[in-house]
């Protein structure tokens, strides 16, 4: 299947993701508790800054304002009727940017979890996941995303829901899953799990990856798991600008945008792909990561003790893989990356 993101994939050896949507929403007024996806509706303009300020930056791709954007998410704002809508429109905002840019830049239809858990401990079952998910999906096709996006998932089985929606809605996909409880996601699953778990669904994804988590030292970990299950798909990581802090009555991330360049080169040289960054990122992270991977050369494959010394310690002292052997370990020391003035 050709699509534009499979075509990059093809043309680059690595290719800049976009940062944070919340965190620079919030900039924007976006108030707690509110929905984001309304904003696609109530206010536009925003969103395509959000959208330009990426490009702009240096993106080559942008996930829409959509990871909310399931029936189970927006009931809790009474809006599980405008599904479709909330998700077009997202997209077709996407799309005007994209279009504007003069250059290819691929228009990633975000796909969030549920927030509910999966039978049998939860009351979701397989078939109501592929039904919201596969809604969703609907919205973001007919808005003119170019891949779906699934992000930021903890079990297996939303997962598989997810790829299943996919496959119904005949759009390519990628996803990634967020490993925050001692190398593995809150479900439990390893990188290891995952990259077994990704080969054998039947429509697999073009990449599949890693995102937000604890920092970015403990995600370039996950990224040396999955090279070290031998997975053969462009890895995604997309970690978090450091450690989240409050100041002021909001949140801060600490990681600068020295320390996101370092981290955007240590994720190429780990075997990363698609490279972005997540909670707390923004468009001057995103500048100094496109620099940092245009302008330093590759190097070898880094020892964890790189990582450490370069964006600061581990949150735990294994990754979750240790019961098996598959993947790298490493003493903890303070969680994610440390800021530098």
């Amino acid at each position: 299947m050709s699509n534009a993101l499979s075509e990059l994939l093809a043309e680059r050896d690595w290719l800049l993701a976009d940062g944070a949507t919340g965190t620079n929403l919030f900039n924007m007024g976006l108030a707690s508790g509110d929905a984001p996806e309304m904003w696609n509706a109530e206010e536009p303009d925003k969103i395509r800054k959000l959208y330009r300020d990426a490009v702009e930056a240096g993106s080559d791709l942008f996930l829409t304002n959509t990871f909310g954007g399931n029936a189970s998410r927006l009931k809790l704002h009474d809006a599980q009727g405008r599904v479709h809508e909330l998700n077009r429109l997202g997209a077709e905002l996407g799309r005007e940017i994209a279009d504007a840019s003069g250059r290819k830049v691929v228009v990633a239809g975000s796909v969030g979890p549920t927030g509910d858990i999966m039978v049998p401990m939860g009351t979701l079952t397989h078939a109501l996941a592929v039904e919201m998910f596969h809604e969703q999906a609907e919205g973001l096709k007919a808005g003119g995303a170019d891949v779906l996006w699934v992000e930021t998932i903890s079990a297996p089985e939303e997962y598989k829901a997810a790829a299943e929606a996919a496959a119904l809605a005949d759009m390519p996909w990628c996803g990634t899953m967020s490993f925050d409880t001692a190398g593995r996601t809150m479900m439990g699953v390893t990188s290891a799990a995952m990259s077994q778990m990704v080969e054998k669904i039947k429509i697999p994804p073009l990449a599949f990856g890693a995102n937000c988590g604890v920092g970015a030292s403990d995600l370039l970990r996950t990224v040396l798991g999955f090279v070290a299950a031998g997975s053969t798909l462009p890895i995604i990581a997309k970690g978090n600008a450091g450690i989240p802090k409050y100041v002021d009555g909001h949140i801060h991330y600490d990681g600068t945008p020295e320390l996101m360049a370092d981290y955007a080169v240590l994720a190429r040289d780990c075997g990363a792909t698609i490279i972005g960054g997540c909670c707390g990122t923004m468009p001057d992270h995103l500048r100094a990561m496109r620099h940092a991977l245009e302008n330093r050369a590759p190097g070898p494959r880094p020892e964890l003790e790189t990582i450490e010394e370069v964006l600061g310690g581990f949150s735990s002292a294994v990754d979750g893989t240790e019961t098996d052997g598959s993947g790298p370990a490493a003493r903890p020391g303070r969680a994610g990356g440390r800021r530098r003035q």
